[in-house]
């Protein structure tokens, strides 16, 4: 099964979950949204399978420093538009785990994920 893990390196929650990671001896790749972007169908997948309410991260300083415009009336289209724009948008960490998604770092559920 491949593991991948997106997210940005200063990331205290990314830092947890590859600490939890590599301590359980699970590999994975890691993909820095900063330095590699998000692919639009990857991202078009994510929104899918979990919905764009989920994955954006309206408490990131990315998002708060928006215009006011910008933030207002959000629906799938404009946030996707975001989070492809500004991938640091996207709440952290996505863990890719076979076909499933996961967004954010609970222990439990990664144990319940990688077995």
């Amino acid at each position: 099964m491949t593991i991948t893990m997106y997210g940005i390196t200063t990331c205290d929650t990314i830092k947890k979950a590859r600490v939890w990671l590599e301590s359980h001896g699970v590999p994975y790749r890691f993909h820095d949204y900063r330095a590699e972007g998000i692919e639009a169908e990857r991202l078009k997948d994510w929104v899918g399978k979990i919905g764009w309410e989920k994955l954006l991260n309206k408490g990131s300083t990315t998002f708060r420093e928006l215009p006011e415009k910008d933030k207002e009336a959000l629906n799938e289209k404009k946030a996707k538009a975001l989070m492809l724009a500004k991938p640091t948008m996207i709440k952290r960490p996505v863990l890719e785990v076979g076909d499933r998604i996961l967004v954010g770092f609970k222990a439990d559920v990664y144990e319940e994920a990688v077995k």
